[in-house]
């Protein structure tokens, strides 16, 4: 069943127009990777889920029910949550102070023991591997620290999730821990909408893979469409010229 439902979301800077009639469907346990050039709008439709940029026009809907997403609180009390690229964690801080920054349990005194469960339990329903949840950010990887970073987005009970280049500079191992993640969340009957460059990394995990090109939706693909389609729906080239600039890659290869 279709979660979140967006039809004709339009956002403009200016004279720009960043997005322009955007259509979106998000089912529970669906992964939808939406993937496009520099430009194409990804970063401002993610501001728009999350409440940073409110649309000019078109409807954001729940289970049918149209909503308004004003805010980044309101994205959050809807079911939607966000986790940015940047993953803002406070390195100086450990795990447990990260995950409740901001929304620590007090009753009526810090309840330390009480954050330090619940740390415990997140991270063990997302298999994660964290020596410890006293263990500072700095001294994490960068996919563990992308598990904090989810985990903390699961505090709110959401929904939809959006990662936003969740594997982007990450290692060989550390990429396939937060692919896993990703499987998890679906596991759990979570949106995931993935925005993503890689695509092998999309084809790991996407069940859908939804392009935009200039701010306009330009294909909503299987994951196993080939590559020569995806590329042609971002690049706006005819199918034929990629098959042909790949062939004649491979042939150079092997000069």
């Amino acid at each position: 069943m279709t979660a979140l439902t967006l039809r004709g979301i339009s956002k403009r800077f200016g004279a720009v127009n960043a997005l322009t009639d955007i259509d979106l469907d998000v089912a529970g346990g669906e992964v939808v990777a939406i993937v496009g050039d520099n430009g194409a709008g990804k970063s401002t439709l993610v501001k728009v889920l999350s409440g940073v940029h409110p649309p000019d026009s078109g409807t954001i809907s729940f289970d049918g029910v149209p909503v308004t997403v004003p805010n980044p609180a309101a994205a959050i009390s809807l079911g939607i949550a966000t986790v940015f690229q940047d993953l803002a964690l406070c390195e100086n801080l450990d795990v447990v102070a990260n995950l409740f920054l901001g929304h620590e349990l007090v009753r009526p005194r810090l309840d330390e023991v009480a954050m330090e469960v619940r740390a415990w339990g997140l991270l063990g329903e997302l298999s994660a591997r964290i020596p410890s949840v006293r263990t500072p950010i700095a001294a994490l990887s960068g996919g563990q620290r992308q598990t904090v970073a989810i985990a903390r987005s699961l505090l709110g009970d959401p929904r939809i999730i959006i990662l936003d280049e969740p594997t982007a500079a990450l290692g060989v191992a550390q990429t396939a821990e937060v692919l896993d993640l990703i499987e998890r969340l679906r596991e759990r009957g979570l949106g995931v909408i993935m925005i993503s460059h890689n695509m092998d990394d999309v084809r790991a995990v996407a069940d859908r893979i939804v392009v935009l090109r200039l701010g306009r939706n330009n294909g909503d693909f299987p994951a196993d469409a080939s590559t020569e389609t995806i590329v042609s729906a971002i690049t706006g080239a005819d199918d034929n010229a990629v098959t042909r600039r790949a062939r004649r890659r491979k042939e150079a290869d092997h000069v």
